[in-house]
């Protein structure tokens, strides 16, 4: 199998564990101690660290003299993690148990942003490259399908617990798959020594890019703000769902966004005439304008279909994140800024999750229309940072660098590989 589809085959894995991992902590809370509350401190413990731990991994990577080490490494921490909670979870003493969840959460950041850091080093510049993009922000649109099916299956057939294992499997194949990719080389370089020349970056060093370089800036305050609106989308949905007469359809209508979302990163997605920034925008959007129109759905029926192309809006999203990532970020720096990238996101999702709990009791129309208009004023907020049309592709990639936009991801073999 060529590198690239062994990649896939990892992305896909590691983000399944990732993906129904949150699901599987709540069910088997629930089972083994009968408290959602402790589930939710669990979950808390786990999601809470992507934010911190984002910056030392990305440094971490970029510094690492053996980079598979390094990446497999940090699946085989998510790994023994899973597997130690499936066994401790509402059985050994709550510190144990969060302070599992915290190790096991750190190495979330390599996971997302980190795995999709590999991408720039597996296929060459240009068309193709963003091509592979979409391919991988697919990877985290059939995890969302399909973990939570699978975690809800398995532990209706049996226990939460073989479920939470079964992550832990899933995620240990994906290290023994990463284990046979090539790191640090430029494509069509494998078995080569990579190099390792030029100037280590600080700790600092990603967010600083994230700041200086206004294409990066512009994707990361609007993604991060859009997060804010759809990590309350869940639990938005069972409360649509709920006041239009069907209580258990909320996952009804978060999985039709899910294949909406999937649907689009393979098709919208893979479009590569369209500037990567204006691709974001549109998407962003796309996706408040359909969640809007959703908010005032008279029946399940049409609020599911509303979901769908929501997420087909969506879909095209990550995809042009990446892209705006790889070409811009400095290539010292560009692993710590895709997880910086990918941490704010959880964060800025776990806020969202955290205000949506405490408005539980507002009209559940008015929730749906919060959360569109966020990701509108998301779309307003990138058209307001980003560069004008036609800008970026003039001007240098990253002031650190000096070199033309296109060059920075050119995979030179210095170095980690672009990230997500």
């Amino acid at each position: 199998m060529p590198a690239f589809g062994r990649y896939l085959a990892a992305a896909v894995a590691a983000r399944t564990a990732s993906e129904g991992m949150g699901l599987a902590v709540m069910l088997l809370a629930l089972e083994r101690t009968g408290s959602a509350a402790h589930g939710a401190y669990v979950l808390t413990a786990w999601l809470a660290p992507h934010v911190l731990a984002a910056p030392l991994a990305g440094a971490a990577a970029a510094r690492a003299r053996r980079p598979r080490l390094f990446h497999v490494g940090s699946l085989a921490g998510f790994t023994a993690a899973a597997a130690a909670l499936a066994l401790l979870l509402g059985r050994a003493p709550t510190a144990a148990v969060l302070a599992v969840a915290l190790l096991g959460g750190s190495c979330g950041p390599m996971v997302t942003g980190g795995m999709s850091s590999l991408v720039a080093g597996l296929v060459p510049a240009g068309a193709a490259r963003d091509r592979a993009y979409a391919w991988d922000a697919a990877t985290y649109n059939v995890a969302s399908v399909v973990a939570p099916a699978a975690v809800g299956l398995v532990a209706a057939l049996g226990s939460a617990a073989p479920a939470m294992a079964g992550l832990a499997g899933v995620c240990a194949v994906a290290a023994g798959l990463a284990a046979t990719l090539p790191y640090g080389l430029p494509p069509g370089a494998a078995g080569q020594v990579p190099p390792r020349t030029g100037p280590r970056a600080g700790l600092g060093a990603g967010l600083g890019a994230l700041w200086r370089i206004r294409e990066l800036r512009a994707i990361t305050a609007a993604t991060s703000l859009a997060f804010a609106g759809l990590g309350s989308l869940t639990a938005t949905s069972v409360l649509l769902a709920a006041r239009l007469g069907s209580p258990g359809a909320g996952g009804v209508l978060m999985t039709a966004f899910a294949v909406g979302a999937l649907a689009g990163s393979l098709t919208l997605g893979r479009i590569t005439g369209l500037d990567a920034g204006r691709m974001a925008r549109w998407a962003m959007a796309g996706t408040g304008a359909a969640l809007a129109a959703a908010a005032f759905s008279p029946s399940v029926g049409v609020a599911a279909a509303l979901f769908a192309a929501a997420g087909v809006c969506d879909g095209p999203l990550l995809t042009a994140t990446l892209r705006v990532r790889a070409q811009f970020a400095p290539e010292a720096v560009r692993t710590q800024v895709f997880t910086l990238g990918a941490g704010l996101k959880v964060t800025a999702a776990s806020l969202g999750a955290a205000l949506v709990g405490l408005a539980a009791g507002a009209p559940p129309q008015a929730l749906l229309s919060a959360v569109a208009v966020l990701v509108l004023a998301s779309a307003l907020l990138h058209a307001r940072l980003a560069p004008p049309s036609g800008a970026a592709a003039s001007a240098g990639a990253a002031p650190a660098t000096g070199r033309p936009a296109g060059s920075a991801t050119a995979g030179t073999g210095r170095g980690t590989p672009g990230a997500p």
